[in-house]
Formats: structure tokens, sequence, C-alpha cells
């Protein structure tokens, strides 16, 4: 089959095909995303992260569920922690998510980080990019946790939910990996703990104080188990995407693409060098590096030089 094609018309089996070889980094990947390239950019990309924990997979369900009433087109990457034992990804809470997927307008992605984050973003970015050739309108990606690797994920999304949970100590996670930079929506689920309304103050108290009032994010109180909060969660998504004039979202788009270009520039650099100095050579720096005989920095413009001789 041809796979482009395949991938357009929205096949799942073709969009499976293909995350695989990006996350495989196939050589055949790179023709696929060439080819894909030009049907991207349309899709309105969530990024939900959160401390474990905090109920993302309940409320992405939940969202899934508000979504689809109007009749979107909804893919879902979810970046999983790996099983020790196979690599693959743990689904964990994942499977409650599993009942959408006999939907046809709903295709769910599970992606493990394999014990290697460094080139997770990148992998994620390509996903994202399949399902938006795909024809999906809407593409939520959900992150393990709130550590800079997952930073690195969410910045892909043109509006970022930050789940929080009352009486966890969450609100100091606000200051940690870049969360406040990050956040367009910060979303207190669980609400029906009598913690809530002391963790809703600590919140809003630590944002009024990093950020600027016109800047400072709306906080939504959710209980996803029970579905309250949805409503007005849609509604806030809705208020930050709409509010963006055009040269905002232009900007946004930019600022992705450009994240998206260095993470490829890295990945081919690295594999030039991987590839022109040999692994026996590499290991001598390492020694002499240890043995404090040349510094790392002086190694790298040596391997650096060498490229550009050859």
């Amino acid at each position: 089959m041809d796979l482009t094609q395949e991938i357009l018309k929205g096949n799942p089996r073709a969009i499976a095909k293909g995350i695989s070889m990006v996350e495989n980094n196939s050589t055949e990947a790179q023709e696929l995303l060439k080819e894909i390239f030009p049907h991207t950019g349309r899709s309105a990309i969530i990024g939900i992260t959160g401390s474990p924990g905090s109920g993302k997979s309940t409320l992405v369900d939940k969202l899934i569920e508000g979504l689809r009433k109007n009749e979107k087109k909804i893919g879902i990457v979810a970046v999983d922690p790996s099983s020790p034992f196979t690599g693959g990804a743990i689904l964990g809470d994942r499977i409650r998510m599993m009942r959408h997927s006999i939907d046809s307008g709903i295709y769910i992605r599970s992606m493990a980080t394999r014990g290697h984050l460094g080139g997770l973003a990148k992998a994620s970015g390509e996903a994202i990019a399949i399902l938006e050739a795909s024809g999906k309108d809407i593409i939520l990606v959900e992150t393990v946790g709130v550590g800079q690797d997952e930073v690195e994920v969410v910045k892909f999304a043109d509006v970022v939910l930050v789940v929080l949970m009352p009486g966890a100590g969450d609100e100091i996670q606000v200051f940690k990996a870049g969360i406040m930079e990050i956040a367009d929506i910060f979303v207190l689920n669980k609400a029906d703990s009598p913690e809530t309304d002391k963790t809703e103050r600590q919140l809003r108290a630590i944002l009024d104080l990093g950020l600027k009032e016109s800047s400072i994010p709306p906080v939504v109180k959710t209980i996803a188990t029970e579905g309250k909060g949805i409503e007005a969660l849609l509604e806030e998504i809705n208020k930050v995407t709409m509010g963006r004039d055009q040269e905002s979202k232009a900007s946004r788009k930019k600022s992705l693409i450009s994240w998206l270009l260095r993470d490829i520039i890295s990945e081919k650099l690295f594999r030039a060098v991987s590839e022109s100095i040999q692994g026996s050579e590499i290991e001598n720096f390492i020694e002499k590096i240890y043995r404090r005989e040349i510094d790392p920095y002086t190694v790298a413009e040596k391997i650096i030089r060498k490229m550009k001789e050859n």
C-alpha cells in the first residue's frame, strides 16, 4: 500500500505503521515525514501534563467525551514510562481510555520512553505530525509527569494544561521545570478534596507573585471521575485559542517548528559524529578526560574540527 496516501485517508493501520517507523527512527520514516509535511499544521494540539496520580488519564478520557460531542476527530499521544522487561509502554490508567478505541473518529497511541527521554520530544512531535496529516481536528498529548523531558514534549502543544491535585504540595511544581512558563491553564483536579480551597489560594498566590496580572493562567476546578468541571475546562481551552490573534498563533507555531528543527539537527549531527568517529577513539578520549589529561570541551572541538576536515 502507499503509506502516505493511506495516512492522508486516515487509515488507522497506516497511522500505526507510520508512528512505529518514527519510534524506531528508521530511514523510511524521514521520507514519509517529508511527504506528509505539507498536510500538517492544521490541528489544534492540547498538551496535558502534571504529577503522577493527579488524574490526567481520567481527565483526558472525559475531554475526549466532550470533544466528540462536537464530532471532532481526535488523536491521542500518551507518553508512558517503559516496561523494564519489554521496553514497551506501561498503559496503566490508560486502559480506561481504550473504550474509545472502537470509535473511528479517535486514534490512541501510547509511546514508551524506553528509558531514554533524550529523543522523546522529537519522536512525539513526529507522531503528532502523522496524526495531523491523517485529518485529526484535535490532538491530545498526555505526558507521564512534569519533569524537564515532559516539558519538552508539551512544547509542541498550542494549549498546555497543567493538572494539579489538592493537598499534595503540587503548587510547588509550578516553580519546577518551567511549568509556570508553559501553562496556559491550571487544572485543579480531584476538587472534591477538603484541601481544594487551600490549594487554590496557594496556587493563585504563587501565580500573582510570579507573573504579571495580564498573563496569569486561569485555574479550573474539576472532578474528572464524575465529569464535573469538564465543560468549564473546554470553554477555557476555547477562550485561550480564540483569544489569540493570528500573529500570536503564527508566532507559537513558528516556535514549535523551531524546537522540532533543532531536535532534527541535533540528531543528525550526533549521528554524523557517531559514523565518523570510531568507538575506540571515543573510548580513548573518555579515558583521557577521566585522567584529567584533557577536558571534554577541547575533545568536542577536536571532533567537530575533524568532521569539518572530512
